[in-house]
C-alpha cells in the first residue's frame, strides 16, 4: 500500500464499508499528515509500515462512528470525570495509576483506544483485543526497552493507561510512539492542525464508547490540558482537575532524557543538545501559559505540589477526592497502598537524567531558577536539590 492519501482513504472505506469519519475535515487533515510522512525520506519498509498505521487508524475511526449508529453510544452521560494534569515528569502518571485501581473508577486502557470497536460493553472478558494489544506492547517494550526505566507502567501492556492525547491519534493531529512505533520517524506533537473543541468531542465519543453497556463507574483520566482549558471545561463542565506542579528545571531535563530514550528505539541515537533546547522551549511555553491563563484559577482546579504528592501519594489523592465530592472508600485506599507496595518505580531499572543537559546547551541554572521564580512563588514550588 503506497503513501497516497486518497488511496488510503478509499482502502479504509472499502474495508469497513463506511465513510463517516465524524468530521468532514478529516480527509484534508489526513492528507497533510501523509505529506509529512512522505517528506521524511523513509525507505520502502518504512513507507509500508506508515501506510499500515494509517490504515489501522482510519479504519478504527470509521468503525467507531459506525458503532454510534448501531448502538445508542452517544446517549451516554460522562458524569463528573476526574482528571490529572501537570508538566511532563511531574507525577501525573503515578497519580493516575493509583486512581485507576479504585474499584469504583474507570480509566482508559490501551487495548480500548488501540482497538476501540466494538464497544467493550458488547463483548466479554475474553475479548481478543486484550491479547492483541498485549502483543503490541511486548513489541513496543522490546523496541524501546529504556522507556521502561522512566515509565515502568508500560509493563501493564494492553491494560496500561493511555494519556487523553492518545485518543487524538485517530484525528491525525499528533503522531506519538504508541501509535507510530513501527515507523522510523520522530514523534510529532506539534505542526499538524489542531482544534481543541473538535479534539474533546472525539475524546468524549471514546469515553462514551468504552462506558456503554458497562457497570456505572466514574472516569479517572490524565492528560496535558493546560493549553486547552476553555475547550476542556466546555466539553466537561462538571469535571474536576488536579494540577501537579514541579520545578521547571527538573521538568525540562527529565522530559529531555525520557524522549531521548524513547526515540533511541525508533530512530536511533539523537542529538541530545537539540532535544534539550526543544524541551526547554516547550517547558517555558507551558509555564508561561500556566502563569497567564485566567482559567488556571478556576474553582474546579486543585493545585498540588509535586513534592507533596511524592511525600504522601494516597493522602494527596484523598484530598483530591474530597475536593471533587467523590467518596474515598477504604477499598480504594487499600488498593492504592497495595499498588505502591508492589510496583516500585525502579522495577525495570533506574531512570537517570541530569540538569547537565541544560548546562550543556549554554543555560545557567541560577538564571533559569530566577526566570521561573514567579511560577515557584505562585504555587509554592521549591528548587529541587538533585542532579
Amino acid at each position: 500500500m503506497s503513501l497516497n492519501a486518497a488511496a488510503l482513504l478509499e482502502a479504509a472505506e472499502a474495508a469497513t464499508r463506511a465513510s463517516d469519519y465524524g468530521d468532514d475535515t478529516l480527509p484534508a487533515r489526513f492528507a497533510l499528515a501523509v505529506d509529512h510522512l512522505n517528506s521524511i525520506g523513509m525507505d520502502k519498509k518504512g513507507e509500508h509500515a506508515a501506510a499500515d498505521v494509517c490504515h489501522w487508524l482510519l479504519t478504527s475511526r470509521l468503525q467507531l462512528f459506525a458503532d454510534r449508529k448501531r448502538w445508542p453510544v452517544g446517549e451516554e452521560i460522562i458524569d463528573r470525570p476526574m482528571f490529572a494534569t501537570g508538566e511532563p515528569r511531574s507525577g501525573t502518571t503515578l497519580m493516575h495509576a493509583l486512581m485507576s485501581v479504585d474499584p469504583d473508577a474507570r480509566a482508559l486502557r490501551f487495548w480500548e483506544v488501540m482497538y476501540p470497536s466494538p464497544p467493550p460493553g458488547t463483548t466479554g472478558p475474553d475479548d481478543p483485543r486484550r491479547a492483541r494489544a498485549d502483543a503490541d506492547w511486548r513489541e513496543i517494550n522490546a523496541k524501546m526497552p529504556k522507556w521502561l526505566h522512566c515509565h515502568p507502567y508500560n509493563d501493564m501492556l494492553g491494560n496500561g493507561l493511555p494519556e487523553d492525547e492518545r485518543t487524538w491519534a485517530f484525528d491525525f493531529r499528533v503522531m506519538t510512539p504508541t501509535a507510530w512505533w513501527r515507523v522510523p520517524m520522530q514523534t510529532l506533537s506539534m505542526g499538524l492542525p489542531t482544534d481543541a473543541a473538535a479534539q474533546y468531542r472525539l475524546h468524549k465519543a471514546m469515553l462514551q464508547q468504552f462506558q456503554y453497556n458497562r457497570p456505572r463507574k466514574y472516569w479517572v483520566l490524565k492528560g496535558f490540558h493546560g493549553f486547552r482549558l476553555k475547550e476542556f471545561f466546555d466539553a466537561y463542565p462538571d469535571a474536576s482537575l488536579v494540577w501537579l506542579h514541579r520545578d521547571p528545571v527538573q521538568v525540562a531535563a527529565s522530559r529531555t532524557m525520557m524522549m531521548a530514550d524513547i526515540l533511541d528505539g525508533i530512530v536511533g541515537r539523537i542529538d541530545l543538545k537539540a532535544e534539550a533546547k526543544m524541551h526547554l522551549i516547550m517547558t517555558r511555553a507551558s509555564i508561561a501559559n500556566t502563569m497567564s491563563n485566567p482559567l488556571v484559577n478556576d474553582k474546579r482546579i486543585l493545585h498540588i505540589r509535586y513534592t507533596d504528592f511524592v511525600a504522601d501519594p494516597v493522602g494527596t489523592i484523598r484530598h483530591y477526592y474530597e475536593f471533587s465530592g467523590r467518596p474515598f472508600t477504604p477499598a480504594a485506599e487499600a488498593a492504592m497502598r497495595d499498588y505502591l507496595k508492589n510496583n516500585r518505580g525502579d522495577r525495570h531499572g533506574k531512570f537517570h537524567y541530569s540538569t547537565k543537559l541544560l548546562t550543556d546547551i549554554g543555560e545557567d541554572l541560577d538564571a533559569l531558577h530566577e526566570e521561573f521564580a514567579p511560577f515557584r512563588a505562585r504555587f509554592g514550588v521549591e528548587i529541587e536539590k538533585r542532579g
